[in-house]
């Protein structure tokens, strides 16, 4: 049988890419010392690696795919196609970003004012190339982390962190003077691999499937009933992808003659709480609200 072998990053992105999976119809299992976890399609063989380090072993063909962030694909400078791009990090469905930040009494305001200076940074060849094309001479040095302390310390000028919010970075009395990279998660898939007409129809599967789960993030189903004479007044208080779902009750007897709709819509959780209060002023009965794994 054919499989696609599938990069997982380990780390910060484990636990909401899990949850991403199980939400498009894959369930992975696995333990704290396996980095080959379990999943319920035998079409897919999981490793999990540092995000850091997916996208080389997508390029040499160790693996056919796998999911990283866009700064590691730069960071590596990969030779590899990009399937896909998805919106979510370790906490929310934002991008992070990679910011360049100095100490909070730094008399920095700007990249020139770097010129000759010491900058500390995990994504090396990033701030090496960034600075670079700028015409900027800067000294750039690895760090094994604890980045923030070493420019709060005053052991270099300035750093290259990611950040989410940027409150990590304020809590260590730094300032962010510059945006240098905004990044999410990618798919990405080694060349031949992409030639491959099963292993690419499988990455579509893929794609499509984790689009619709993050698609569903945040959304809800909601089902009424409603009578005819508040139809039209119950349709205008919905909000909509397109347009509500309408459809005729049978008409039993229990409805006494009157012509009552089912209407159903998909809807942004936080509308929930202000809606269905309306709804029901305005003639609804029988509200049904519901969770979604995926929207398409």
């Amino acid at each position: 049988m054919k499989e696609l072998k599938l990069g997982i990053p380990k780390g910060s992105l484990q636990v909401a890419t899990f949850e991403l999976f199980k939400k498009a119809g894959w369930r992975i299992r696995s333990t704290d010392r396996s980095y080959f976890p379990s999943i319920d399609d035998s079409s897919l063989r999981l490793s999990l690696i540092r995000a850091q380090e997916i996208s080389r072993y997508v390029e040499d063909g160790t693996l056919d795919a796998g999911i990283t962030g866009k700064d590691w694909t730069q960071e590596n400078n990969s030779d590899v196609e990009i399937a896909a791009e998805f919106v979510y990090s370790k906490a929310s469905l934002k991008p992070v970003r990679w910011v360049l930040a100095v100490p909070k009494d730094s008399p920095v305001k700007k990249l020139e004012q770097l010129k000759g200076k010491k900058i500390a940074t995990e994504m090396v060849n990033f701030t090496k190339r960034y600075f670079s094309e700028r015409g900027i001479p800067v000294d750039v040095e690895f760090s094994w982390g604890a980045t923030e302390a070493k420019a709060a310390e005053g052991l270099v000028d300035a750093i290259v962190e990611v950040t989410e919010t940027g409150s990590t970075i304020r809590a260590h009395g730094l300032k962010i003077i510059a945006e240098l990279l905004e990044s999410s998660p990618q798919l990405i898939v080694n060349k031949e691999a992409w030639k491959d007409p099963w292993k690419r129809q499988k990455v579509d599967q893929i794609t499509m499937l984790l689009r619709g789960a993050l698609g569903a993030e945040n959304k809800v189903g909601i089902k009424l009933n409603v009578a005819d004479h508040d139809l039209e007044r119950i349709v205008q208080l919905i909000p909509s992808i397109t347009a509500p779902t309408v459809a005729p009750l049978y008409q039993s007897a229990a409805l006494h003659g009157e012509k009552w709709f089912s209407v159903e819509s998909v809807i942004s959780e936080d509308v929930v709480r202000e809606l269905i209060p309306k709804l029901l002023q305005n003639g609804a009965v029988g509200i049904i609200e519901y969770p979604l794994n995926k929207v398409l």
